[in-house]
């Protein structure tokens, strides 16, 4: 059928003043013809504003709105995309998602590539499911900026490393996305011996021929399970390698910012724990445009928690809690925890680095533990009053982690309090002292030490 369907309209709103009703297929707006989420959201912010819509018999109507500009419609659809979800058309060598287990929840599965999430959720695309139409529609309705998964400019070395054949051309949109005044964000996922050295370089290169359009770049180390079997065969980096990566991305970055006042490339915060060094200070990252892939994440959070300490009275009543992350994380928030002790020496913290069993002891980050490893590893341990957890480990929704269970499930089999933290210093204080009502065992609240620390 034509239009899409309207499955509710909000009390109060515009819509529900000119009489539309929930079954209802709204067709264009002016003259244009509403397909997705991206269309609606453009084309109906205007004040005035002229609906083509059909009632449930069919009949056609077209309909005249007078409202704020930008003020919401108050149309309601089955979902929010009010489209299918594009999914993925490639078969990259390092995908993550080919790399679990069977037996997960279905939607684990699912790889999505779609523009529209890059545009409300700031998901990264590969450009493969784009045509001509698109682009120039996120041209002319200034979708920016567009978040663009690269991991190389040689378009041969694409095609191997994507397993698509289109892979190598569609990367000509990046410098139509340019010059249409698109603002561009860039990961690179690294695989030694692959994309890495003399191609790194070459990607760099390219990308930094479109400044200024591009915003930022963040290069991170690919990400390997034990679950590979069938797969292409790809290793870790070693600590040399990371080391050298690291090197020639900072030259990188200086002679940037020399250039253009900014760094915009920057390596993810596994690099430098690959490699052994210390994190640059918070001023090093810029504005933290890459702080979902982990860039500079671990910087900003340990100036939080100073930040945080140092606007804190020195007292507190004495408490005892855990702290269970990934490998990765536990020597920074052990170094955070001493800070702490310094200040407020009657509080204890101890932190457990949580091995991960279910995907590889390979998988350090903090947002990949499951429940049952927290719950292996931690039974019949002294864990003081609560255990904190990242709030990383969880979905979205911020009730399960990977594995399906909850923290009400944990608290339960451990016999505490389990409360998820954000990643955020002064949050991890205030989770720290107790100054946040502890949640019961098995009704765990959640507190906006988690994100994507590595």
């Amino acid at each position: 059928m034509i239009g899409i369907l309207i499955t509710g309209v909000q009390s109060g709103s515009p819509a529900e003043r000119l009489g539309i009703r929930p079954g209802w297929r709204l067709e264009r707006i002016g003259d244009h013809q509403i397909e997705d989420v991206l269309d609606y959201r453009f084309r109906a912010a205007e004040k005035n504003l002229t609906l083509r819509l059909c009632d449930q018999s069919g009949a056609s109507a077209t309909l005249s709105v007078q409202k704020g500009e930008y003020q919401d419609l108050g149309l309601e659809f089955a979902s929010y995309l009010m489209d299918k979800q594009k999914s993925c058309r490639n078969n990259c060598v390092f995908c993550f998602i080919d790399q679990l287990p069977p037996g997960m929840r279905e939607s684990l599965y699912f790889k999505d590539d779609d523009e529209r999430l890059s545009f409300l959720f700031g998901n990264y695309v590969t450009l493969t499911n784009l045509r001509g139409r698109d682009v120039e529609r996120i041209i002319e309705m200034r979708i920016s900026p567009v978040n663009v998964s690269v991991h190389t400019t040689d378009p041969e070395l694409r095609v191997k490393m994507m397993g698509n054949p289109d892979a190598g051309k569609v990367l000509g949109w990046l410098p139509r996305l340019a010059e249409g005044g698109i603002s561009l964000n860039a990961q690179l996922v690294l695989c030694p011996g692959l994309n890495d050295g003399i191609h790194l370089e070459r990607s760099l290169r390219d990308l930094a021929a479109l400044m200024p359009s591009i915003q930022s770049v963040a290069i991170v180390p690919v990400g390997l399970t034990k679950h590979r079997q069938g797969l292409a065969e790809l290793r870790p980096f070693t600590g040399a390698e990371a080391a050298a990566t690291l090197d020639a991305l900072i030259a990188f970055g200086d002679e940037m910012l020399a250039k253009h006042g900014r760094r915009v490339f920057y390596a993810s915060d596994e690099f430098y724990l690959l490699a052994g060094r210390e994190f640059p200070p918070e001023s090093f990252y810029g504005d933290f445009d890459q702080l979902e892939n982990g860039v500079g994440m671990s910087a900003l959070f340990a100036s939080e928690f100073a930040d945080a300490l140092e606007r804190t009275p020195p007292n507190a009543t004495p408490r005892r809690v855990s702290i269970a992350t990934g490998v990765a994380a536990a020597p920074l928030i052990r170094k955070l925890m001493g800070q702490a002790r310094e200040q407020f020496p009657e509080t204890r913290a101890e932190v457990f680095p949580i091995v991960n069993n279910f995907f590889g002891e390979g998988v350090t980050v903090s947002g990949l533990v499951t429940g049952r490893d927290i719950i292996a590893q931690l039974t019949g341990k002294d864990l003081g009053e609560a255990l904190l957890i990242p709030r990383s480990m969880l979905r979205h929704e911020g009730d399960m982690l990977l594995d399906d269970l909850t923290p009400q499930n944990i608290a339960q089999a451990l016999g505490l309090p389990v409360r998820p933290v954000e990643i955020d210093g002064g949050e991890l204080l205030d989770a720290l002292l107790g100054k946040v009502k502890d949640a019961h065992s098995g009704d765990a609240r959640h507190l906006p030490l988690g994100g994507r620390l590595p």
